[in-house]
C-alpha cells in the first residue's frame, strides 16, 4: 500500500486500532465478576482463582517493551497481527478450558497477545498520522484505551444473566476477526529499514525485569508487602532493569534510547502517564466490589453505573485543541487535578447512595481525558522514529505498571482497613466468622445467616479501606499535577528539536 492511499484511509485505519485496544481493556476486568463461577465448576482454589486474573496482567506488562522493540525491527502491521490471533486463538482456549491450569496458561497466553497489540497500535499512529494531526488521533487513541475498562463488567454482566462464564472469552473471538481482516486490508506495514537487528541482552533483561516488578505488584497485596516474597521480587526487578538502562546506554545499537528519559517532555510524560493509570485502576477495581458487595447491585446494574467514566470520551477529542490554545503544561496539569477530585469524591462514597460514585467517575473520566493524550503525545513527539516502536511501549509500560501498582496498593490499603475496623466476630460460627474476615463479599453473601450490625459493620469497614485507598490515589494524581506544572514544556512543539537531536546522536553515536 503506498503513503498517499494509507494517509486517505487514516481515520479508518484509526477505527481498527481502537477496536484492538477495546479488546484489551475488556479482559482487565470482565473476568472478576465470573470468578465465583469459575471456581465452581474448574474446582479452583482461591491461588489458582487469583491468578486466573493476575497471570494476563503479569504476560502483558512483562513483555510490552521488547513487543516494542520487535515491532521497529520485524514489522509494526505484522506484530499486530500476529498478536491480534494469538488473543483470539487463546481466548478461545480460555473458554473451553476444563481445569484452573488450562485456564491459568491460556490467560497467561492472552497477555502475551496484548503486548503484542498495544505498541504497535501506537506506532502506526505515529506512522500514518502526520505530526499536525497524531495529538487528535492519539486523543481517540486513548479515550479507545481506556474505554475498554469500564466496559468490561457490563459486557461481563449482560452475558452473565445469559449464558456460562466461557462467553467473557469467546466474544473476543469475532471482535478479533474483524480488527485482523480488517487490518489486513487497511493498515500499512511500517519498520525501521535500517534497524540493526533485535538487542537481545536488553530484551531479555526488561523482560526478566518488567515481569518480576509486575509479579511483586500483583501478589503483595496477598503476602503483605514487607513478604520476603514481595520485596524479593521487587528487588530482582528493580535491579534487573537498572541492568537494564545501563546495558542500553553503552550498547551501540541500543533497544531504547534510554537517554531520553532525561527529557523533561518525554521523563516527565512517562511518570505522569503511571500516575493516572495508577488512580483509573486503584479506582476502578475497588469500586466494582463496592456496588456490588455494599451497595448489593446486580453485576449488570454495577456495570452501567461504571459507564460514568465514559466522559473520557469528551476530554480526549477535547485535549489536542485544549493543548494549542492553553499549552501542554496547563493542559496536563489540569486535567490531573480533574483526575485527583473525581477519585476524592469515590474517598467520599458511604453505605448507602451511589450519587458520589457517579460523579466521582465523570469527573475522573473528563480529567483522564484530557490529560492522557497530551502526555502520550508529548512522550511521542520526542520518540525517534527508528524506535516508535519502543517509544510507544513505554507509554504502555507506565500504563500497565501504573495500573499494577494502584490495583495492589489499593487492595493491600483496603483488606487491611477493612479487617483492623471489622466488629467482633467471636460469636458467629469459624466458617462465616472467616468469610466475613476473607471479604466484604463473604459477608454480603452470608448476609440472610448474619446478624445485621455484623454485616453492616463489615460494609462500613470496607467503604473506610476504600477511602483511603481513594486518598492515596488522589495524592498521586496530585504528585503528577505538581510534576507537570513544573517539568513539562508549556507547548507541545518546544523542545521536541531538542528530543530528535538527542535521538539523531544516539543512533550516529555522536
Amino acid at each position: 500500500m503506498d503513503r498517499t492511499t494509507a494517509y486517505q484511509r487514516r481515520w479508518t485505519i484509526l477505527a481498527v486500532l481502537c477496536l484492538s485496544l477495546i479488546l484489551i481493556g475488556l479482559d482487565t476486568l470482565i473476568l472478576n465478576l465470573a470468578l465465583p463461577s469459575i471456581q465452581r465448576d474448574l474446582d479452583a482454589t482461591t491461588s489458582q482463582l487469583q491468578w486466573t486474573v493476575d497471570a494476563y496482567a503479569l504476560a502483558f506488562g512483562g513483555l510490552l517493551l521488547m513487543a516494542g522493540g520487535l515491532a521497529d525491527r520485524f514489522g509494526r502491521k505484522r506484530l499486530l497481527a500476529l498478536g491480534v490471533s494469538a488473543f483470539a486463538l487463546f481466548s478461545l482456549g480460555a473458554a473451553l478450558s476444563t481445569s484452573a491450569e488450562a485456564m491459568i496458561t491460556f490467560r497467561t497466553l492472552m497477555g502475551v497477545g496484548a503486548a503484542l497489540m498495544m505498541p504497535a497500535t501506537l506506532a502506526i499512529i505515529k506512522d500514518i498520522f502526520p505530526v499536525e494531526e497524531q495529538a487528535k488521533a492519539i486523543g481517540i487513541w486513548s479515550g479507545a484505551a481506556a474505554v475498554g475498562v469500564p466496559l468490561g463488567p457490563v459486557v461481563s454482566g449482560l452475558l452473565l444473566e445469559k449464558f456460562w462464564w466461557g462467553s467473557l472469552f469467546l466474544i473476543n473471538v469475532p471482535l478479533a476477526a474483524v480488527a485482523l481482516i480488517a487490518g489486513a486490508a487497511l493498515i500499512p506495514e511500517s519498520r525501521d529499514p535500517n534497524h540493526p537487528g533485535l538487542d537481545l541482552i536488553g530484551a531479555l533483561l526488561s523482560v526478566a525485569g518488567l515481569t518480576a516488578v509486575v509479579y511483586g505488584l500483583v501478589e503483595a497485596p496477598h503476602y503483605g508487602w514487607a513478604s520476603p516474597l514481595s520485596l524479593g521480587s521487587l528487588g530482582l526487578g528493580l535491579l534487573l532493569l537498572i541492568l537494564f538502562i545501563v546495558h542500553e546506554r553503552r550498547t551501540a545499537h541500543p533497544m531504547l534510547d534510554v537517554g531520553m528519559l532525561r527529557n523533561a517532555r518525554y521523563g516527565g510524560s512517562t511518570l505522569i502517564i503511571t500516575c493516572v493509570s495508577f488512580g483509573l485502576y486503584s479506582g476502578l477495581f475497588l469500586l466494582t466490589l463496592h456496588l456490588q458487595a455494599v451497595l448489593d447491585l446486580s453485576p449488570l446494574a454495577a456495570g452501567v453505573r461504571m459507564l460514568a467514566i465514559g466522559t473520557m470520551m469528551i476530554g480526549a477529542p477535547l485535549s489536542p485543541k485544549l493543548v494549542e490554545r492553553a499549552g501542554l503544561r496547563a493542559v496536563v496539569t489540569s486535567g490531573l487535578l480533574l483526575c485527583a477530585a473525581g477519585l476524592g469524591f469515590l474517598a467520599a462514597l458511604d453505605v448507602g447512595s451511589d450519587g458520589r460514585a457517579l460523579m466521582g467517575l465523570a469527573v475522573f473520566g473528563l480529567g483522564m481525558g484530557i490529560a492522557l493524550p497530551a502526555a502520550v503525545d508529548a512522550l511521542l513527539v520526542v520518540s525517534a522514529e527508528h524506535q516508535a516502536g519502543a517509544g510507544s511501549a513505554v507509554a504502555d509500560t507506565a500504563m500497565q505498571v501504573g495500573g499494577s501498582l494502584g490495583i495492589a496498593v489499593s487492595g493491600s490499603v483496603s483488606v487491611s482497613v477493612y479487617r483492623d475496623e471489622l466488629p467482633d466476630l467471636g460469636a458467629l460460627p469459624p466458617a462465616a466468622a472467616d468469610a466475613v474476615r476473607e471479604s466484604v463479599a463473604g459477608a454480603s453473601g452470608l448476609a440472610g445467616q448474619l446478624p445485621e450490625q455484623v454485616v453492616l459493620g463489615a460494609k462500613e469497614a470496607f467503604t473506610h479501606g476504600f477511602s483511603w485507598a481513594a486518598l492515596i490515589a488522589v495524592g498521586t494524581t496530585l504528585v503528577g499535577a505538581a510534576f507537570s506544572a513544573v517539568v513539562l514544556p508549556r507547548s507541545r512543539t518546544e523542545e521536541s528539536s531538542a528530543g530528535s537531536l538527542h535521538g539523531e546522536q544516539a543512533r550516529t553515536g555522536a
